[in-house]
């Protein structure tokens, strides 16, 4: 269900895109009652109970807040030494290529070939959280990138079947989590409709995508983020070297959908050194956006009309319900806590070259392999 306000939005004229970056300005206090840049509040005691207002979101997906609640015994990480890793084949028109025998599947760790031992494909229930860039840079009231951030927004919540579980979090200034993962979509719709009016002027993506990856990582299920944002990064306390290791280490897949790419074409054929620099930051928003993607076993888009999303939102919902799930014991069982790069190749078992996937006609077909680059090894005792 579209907001009344969105359809009277896109059917005004394109507002004309301003280069002009603002500086970053205070505006009203955000009615969420969750925000990382909220600093944690101590436990209560005993005798002390939280007040309603500042209770958490529920869910059950979150972590534990006192994992020691269960007594002085020691917790691990995992139980057993095994790592899963989804997997996407793709052709070049980002379509899922079905029905790949598991001999073809070839997995290394840090360059050592591991023995895959379990093998499936199945179409699995999505959980999604739609991270949503919203700022007064250039989502500011009634404006061009207003509306499309919304028409995205509510395009892709309309593709979700009713067993995919969904939060929505917004980010300028400071990351805000406006609904909880819940396979109830109205509250997600309820939670896009309060976005108005922006409070801040920055947009501080880096920030923000870590601190939800962070968030998701113990989800166990077909878990992903749904990064809808221009991809710049005005003020994050984290540099891109930093974010991009910590999303590595999450284990959560990053889906991009870059906005204002039609604005961008009008800009680049202004003159003057104020527009070439624009140009230039957008365009290290695309690659740093395509590196999150890639690293963490996700797509990035780049839609320059609001007739491709629905191409799009389609391509997300296939490379996210139809994967291969692989599983191994990886050869080094050290439990040190260190970085281990995965790859994952197609080989054709007989002769060690590349697998060969032919269409009706017998043409090979140009194929990508989605998966995540890496995992973080767990350590003996948390």
């Amino acid at each position: 269900m579209r907001h009344p306000l969105l359809l009277g939005a896109l059917s005004l004229a394109i507002i004309s895109f301003s280069p002009k970056q603002l500086p970053a300005q205070e505006g009203p206090q955000s009615q969420s009652t969750d925000s990382v840049a909220k600093p944690k509040k101590p436990a209560a005691t005993p005798d002390e109970a939280p007040p309603a207002e500042k209770a958490p979101i529920p869910s059950e997906f979150k972590k534990p807040k006192d994992p020691a609640a269960a007594g002085d015994i020691p917790t691990y990480r995992t139980t057993a030494n095994t790592v899963v890793v989804d997997v996407a084949v793709m052709d070049d028109h980002n379509n899922f290529i079905p029905k790949i025998p598991q001999g073809a599947f070839r997995i290394s760790e840090d360059g050592v070939p591991q023995k895959v031992t379990t093998f499936g494909q199945s179409e699995a229930p999505m959980t999604i959280c739609m991270l949503i860039e919203f700022s007064g840079r250039f989502q500011a009231y009634w404006s061009q990138g207003w509306a499309e951030t919304l028409n995205a927004s509510y395009g892709f919540l309309e593709t979700l079947k009713p067993d995919d579980n969904v939060a929505v979090a917004t980010y300028d200034l400071r990351t805000t989590i406006l609904s909880d993962f819940s396979p109830d979509k109205r509250q997600a719709e309820e939670a896009m409709a309060r976005l108005r009016i922006p409070g801040f002027s920055e947009s501080n993506v880096f920030d923000a995508l870590t601190d939800m990856a962070d968030r998701m990582s113990g989800i166990e299920s077909r878990k992903a983020i749904l990064l809808i944002a221009t991809g710049l990064d005005t003020f994050s306390k984290l540099t891109f070297d930093k974010a991009r290791k910590s999303l590595q280490e999450s284990g959560v897949p990053i889906y991009t959908v870059s906005i204002l790419q039609i604005a961008r074409i009008g800009l680049e054929g202004r003159g003057g050194m104020g527009a070439q620099m624009m140009n230039m930051d957008f365009l290290q928003a695309d690659n740093e956006m395509k590196t999150f993607s890639k690293e963490t076993g996700g797509l990035s888009f780049f839609p320059r009309f609001p007739g491709e999303y629905p191409q799009v939102f389609r391509q997300i919902e296939t490379a996210l319900r139809q994967q291969y799930s692989l599983s191994y014991h990886p050869t080094n069982v050290a439990r040190d806590g260190k970085f281990r790069r995965i790859k994952v190749e197609l080989v054709n078992p007989e002769t060690n070259e590349p697998f060969r996937i032919v269409d009706g006609k017998n043409k090979p077909i140009k194929y990508q392999v989605i998966a995540k680059t890496g995992y973080k090894a767990p350590r003996e005792v948390e």
